[in-house]
């Protein structure tokens, strides 16, 4: 006798306007719609945004399911040909057997042993850095968002590029910034112009775009023309990779594209990072005495501290961590089903799209119990062994997480322990900090300190 054929239920559809389904409450205040949608829905949720049908999972092991176990059947939604754009053919963007072939070739790059090579240079420009703001007026208060957007971008032209092009950064950040909030609207917007019509949006994201590859190609073409190279910043590393099979290298497009996705997404994402971190910092006084405490312990009073110092900091780790789970600069995550795929009683249809919020599972009250509060000892050793791997994703996960993480945690982890070490950190307002999310969750206005 055969076996009767599997039935789903159909997924709950949230209600939205007539012709519009969710998109005005999206476009209004998407970070408290998802918070209704996690309160009001069990598993996924049906949704209709922008014209298309989207289905967020709720759970870590359906996040799991579709970023990991059954990443073959999710390809890159239609929100990434709006990223290929400025980033190109990269890793962020790129599928298939192309990014397959590009991510081999990369990821020695970001091996442990690189990394600890390029540890120094990052202490040496946080010194610097610290130089700096130890010289300005500290009697007035300092726009910390833009002094980590600074040394992030000193610190990752200086490990990728090398240190002869951190005098040519003039314009660089504000093109980024451009991209980034145009990138963003372009996402959102239900009307979206053919790039190549001379809309004044159309125009400054070219301007931008214009700025953007006139720099990264110019560093790329200098090395090329070198006839050796002993550099061992991430550039070297990228041009002189090999494909094994081929022995082919990356072309001047490929680097570039490689180039503008680690530029745009390793020093923003980190400074917006370390942002939040110090507007929660400024919130609780006893964790920045634990972490002073360990900063001077670990660290000592030396300009330059050994990059092996920053190891034993665990509990400055713990901060960082915690910080990114209130705060993950990925606070959404969207896929494109090329197969139904059945979750639990559930299906999601070929062609539309699964949606993953870090914000929404690091805020899930079954995984983080009181989940608004911050907490930094929620990830004290051990903290892994209770809860689901895939309740924590700052930088994503399965084959296509971020491939940059332990840089990231590396440069943050020295920037806090250095920075704590030499200043003490107040609120310059009591202003509320509200949150707006972009293609990364960033605070709407930036963030002010007092540093003493």
């Amino acid at each position: 006798m055969e076996a009767p054929p599997l039935t789903t239920r159909p997924v709950p559809l949230h209600p939205g306007v007539p012709g519009l389904g969710n998109t005005l409450a999206f476009l209004r205040d998407p970070l408290a719609i998802l918070r209704t949608l996690q309160q009001r829905y069990d598993r996924i949720v049906h949704l209709r945004i922008g014209g298309r049908h989207q289905y967020l999972v709720l759970r870590p092991e359906d996040a799991k399911h579709v970023l990991q176990e059954n990443h073959r059947n999710y390809g890159r939604s239609p929100a990434f040909q709006v990223l290929k754009i400025f980033l190109g053919n990269g890793l962020l963007t790129s599928e298939g057997d192309f990014w397959r072939r590009q991510r081999r070739l990369a990821q020695p790059a970001f091996h442990r042993q690189k990394l600890a090579a390029l540890a120094q240079t990052m202490v040496s420009e946080t010194a610097s850095w610290l130089t700096e703001l130890n010289q300005s007026n500290r009697h007035q208060p300092i726009n910390i968002s833009q002094a980590f957007m600074d040394v992030t971008m000193r610190i990752v032209c200086k490990t990728l590029f090398g240190s002869d092009v951190v005098g040519r950064l003039d314009g660089l950040s504000t093109a980024l910034d451009t991209l980034n909030y145009l990138a963003n609207d372009r996402m959102l917007s239900p009307v979206r112009f053919p790039m190549h019509w001379p809309t004044p949006t159309n125009l400054r994201f070219k301007r931008a775009g214009i700025v953007v590859d006139s720099f990264i190609y110019g560093v790329i073409n200098q090395r090329t023309q070198l006839a050796s190279s002993d550099r061992d910043d991430l550039l070297d590393m990228l041009r002189l990779a090999e494909d094994e099979d081929t022995g082919e290298r990356m072309s001047s497009q490929q680097l570039r594209d490689e180039c503008v996705t680690l530029f745009a997404a390793g020093h923003e994402t980190t400074a917006v990072s370390m942002a939040w971190t110090m507007h929660l910092l400024t919130q609780h006084p006893d964790v920045t005495a634990r972490l002073r405490d360990e900063a001077i312990l670990h660290l000592g009073s030396a300009p330059l501290p050994p990059p092996e110092a920053f190891r034993s900091m665990t509990y400055t780790m713990q901060v960082i961590q915690e910080s990114m789970r209130l705060y993950p600069p990925a606070w959404i995550m969207s896929r494109l089903a090329l197969a139904d795929d059945p979750i639990g009683p559930y299906t999601i249809p070929a062609g539309d799209t699964a949606l993953v919020s870090p914000y929404l599972l690091h805020r899930d009250p079954v995984s983080w119990p009181d989940p608004d509060r911050f907490d930094p000892d929620r990830f004290a050793p051990g903290w892994d062994k209770e809860r689901h791997s895939y309740a924590y994703l700052p930088f994503g996960g399965g084959p296509r997480l971020c491939i940059g993480n332990q840089f990231a945690l590396l440069e943050m982890q020295i920037l806090l322990g250095m920075l704590m070490r030499d200043f003490t950190v107040q609120a310059a307002s009591d202003r509320p900090v509200i949150t707006q999310p972009l293609i990364t969750l960033r605070p709407k206005r930036p963030i002010y300190v007092r540093l003493s």
